[in-house]
C-alpha cells in the first residue's frame, strides 16, 4: 500500500506553532495549491490543504516562513476524528508532513511579486569585506614563485 503526498503551494496564514504537554513542537498550517486548469469562466482555482508538521521542522517553519511563503510539503494523508465542545463528531483529513522545504527566501514572497525560487546575494553588505591590500594590487603577482614567509607570520 502507498500513502504519499507531495505538494507545492503558498501558506494561507502564518503557521500556528504550539507545544504538547511533553514539550513537542507541532505546527498547523494551510497551503493554497493552484489547480492545473482554469474553470469555465477562465478563473484559476486553488485547493486549500490543511497540513501538520512536528518537532524541529515545525519550529523552523514557524520561525522562517509566513503567510504567502512558497513551500514544498512531502508527507502522507491522514484522517482522524474527535468530539468537539458541543459533543458532535468532527472528521479531519490533513497532510502529516515528513518534511517541509522552503522554496523561497524569507520575505521574498512580498518583495518578489509572487515569484518563487531563491534569490542570490540577499546580503550585499558581505560583498565588500575588508581586505588588507588595495583592490588594484595583485597579491599573487609573483607568478607562482615561492613567497618568503616566516613561521612567526602564520596564524597557526
Amino acid at each position: 500500500m502507498l500513502n504519499r503526498v507531495v505538494l507545492v503551494g503558498r501558506l494561507t496564514r502564518d503557521p500556528d506553532l504550539r507545544y504538547t504537554p511533553n514539550g513537542v513542537a507541532v505546527a498547523n498550517f494551510t497551503i493554497a495549491v493552484n489547480r492545473p486548469f482554469s474553470s469555465q469562466s477562465g478563473d484559476r482555482e486553488a485547493d486549500f490543504i490543511n497540513c501538520v508538521v512536528w518537532r524541529r521542522a515545525a519550529e523552523n517553519l514557524a520561525n522562517f516562513m509566513k503567510k504567502g511563503s512558497l513551500v514544498g510539503v512531502d508527507g502522507r494523508l491522514q484522517s482522524r476524528s474527535f468530539d468537539n465542545q458541543e459533543g458532535k463528531r468532527v472528521f479531519v483529513t490533513e497532510v502529516v508532513a515528513d518534511s517541509v522545504q522552503f522554496l523561497e527566501t524569507k520575505g521574498s514572497s512580498s518583495q518578489g511579486g509572487g515569484q518563487g525560487g531563491f534569490q542570490q546575494n540577499q546580503n550585499p553588505q558581505n560583498n565588500n569585506q575588508r581586505n588588507d591590500f588595495k583592490r588594484d594590487e595583485d597579491p599573487f603577482e609573483n607568478n607562482g614563485e615561492p613567497i618568503d614567509i616566516s613561521d612567526d607570520d602564520l596564524p597557526f
